[in-house]
């Protein structure tokens, strides 16, 4: 009944007619229940259905098959599933290839000849439980990672978040001595994210000062080392290997200018080599231009609070943008994670705004801020 009447609320508010309505009603029934419904964070007693109403009420009745037809053909939405598959192959199509090519090195064989080979398989064993893998944020979700490695990998491999003080690495030291030796120490280093739009937020430079979670782990593994001497569990030039679930292009570029500018002038630098991977990598025609997406990036100009700014300004001040039309970093994306929206993405998909300097803005996918 409620799907019923957000449908003709819907319907009312495009000014369809009754094949129109018919055409459309399937497609978004088809949508809301694959996809769309499954959105975290959706209020009580809503769903994609009436936040889609919502939203295009918003906007004038000659805007309102703009934004419809955005949604209906520009939207890029990454279900639960989609997610949790991209989040388990982490493992065997990334880790998996990395350290067997390392062992293989170990002991003088090929690659492929590993699994054959008792004492490529012993290397590789040992190389898997010297691997530690931190979770950034909570979107690393490492409860999913952790289940779907065991009993492969153990609890004392996966670390949450990166809030590590010296108990919890003494913790760490401890189970893998037990395990490989009291000489053993953590060889690589995992930094797993969910998704990563400019890049910025991993690594930045404010005024010559380096900043992001790149930075922030740095600072706890020197300051760990130094409370801790030789007690601490990681190598003294281990090799670091930064993971993001999704990227886009713009992105992986972006970080491989800042981690070879950091390898080079980052002070105290705790890691060796770097690698940088993602599980899925989003195409530089995702993000929105001139042209193709002007009628939509139009609305994004109309439809505007600058609030959103004023609230964000100091994060906006870093990224180099005078407003937040197009998202952080003006990344233009439209694009939408199940358990939350991006900042980088237009800001018409996520704002929530009162309309003080502009127009009041009502999200389709309400985002879970971080930030002001």
């Amino acid at each position: 009944m409620i799907n019923a009447l957000a449908l003709n609320l819907i319907a009312d508010v495009m000014d369809w007619d009754t094949e129109e309505a018919t055409r459309e009603y399937a497609w978004l029934r088809l949508m809301s229940a694959v996809k769309y419904d499954g959105y975290s964070d959706f209020r009580a007693g809503v769903r994609f259905l009436e936040s889609l109403s919502t939203w295009l009420r918003q906007f004038k009745p000659a805007d309102r098959r703009i934004a419809y037809d955005f949604v209906k053909t520009r939207l890029v939405y990454l279900s639960q599933a989609e997610m949790q598959r991209i989040i388990e192959v982490f493992i065997p199509e990334t880790v998996t290839p990395h350290l067997r090519k390392a062992a293989a090195a170990e002991v003088g064989i090929k690659a492929w000849e590993v699994w054959g080979n008792a004492d490529g398989v012993a290397a590789f064993n040992r190389l898997l439980r010297r691997s530690l893998f931190v979770g950034l944020s909570d979107g690393s979700r490492i409860d999913i990672l952790r289940r779907a490695n065991s009993p492969r990998l153990v609890q004392d491999q996966f670390v949450p978040m990166l809030d590590i003080g010296d108990e919890k690495w003494l913790d760490l030291g401890k189970e893998l001595a037990k395990a490989q030796g009291e000489d053993a120490r953590f060889d690589n280093v995992y930094l797993i994210d969910d998704f990563t739009a400019s890049g910025t937020t991993f690594i930045r430079q404010v005024d010559g000062v380096w900043k992001g979670k790149l930075n922030k782990f740095n600072d706890l593994v020197v300051k760990a080392r130094a409370s801790l001497g030789s007690k601490f569990p990681v190598s003294d030039k281990y090799a670091l290997h930064i993971h993001h679930y999704v990227s886009t292009d713009q992105a992986r570029r972006k970080l491989e200018e800042k981690i070879a500018d950091a390898k080079a002038n980052l002070a105290n630098r705790s890691f060796d080599q770097v690698t940088i991977t993602e599980g899925l990598r989003l195409p530089a025609s995702l993000k929105m231009v001139a042209g193709a997406d002007a009628a939509m990036l139009g609305l994004c100009e109309r439809y505007y609070d600058d609030h959103l700014y004023q609230r964000l300004k100091k994060h906006c001040d870093e990224a180099g943008q005078s407003d937040m039309k197009r998202g952080y970093a003006d990344c233009a994306l439209p694009i939408v994670l199940e358990h939350n929206a991006p900042n980088n993405a237009i800001s018409l998909l996520w704002a929530e705004t009162s309309g003080r300097h502009g127009h009041a803005m009502r999200p389709l996918f309400r985002r879970r801020d971080r930030h002001g």
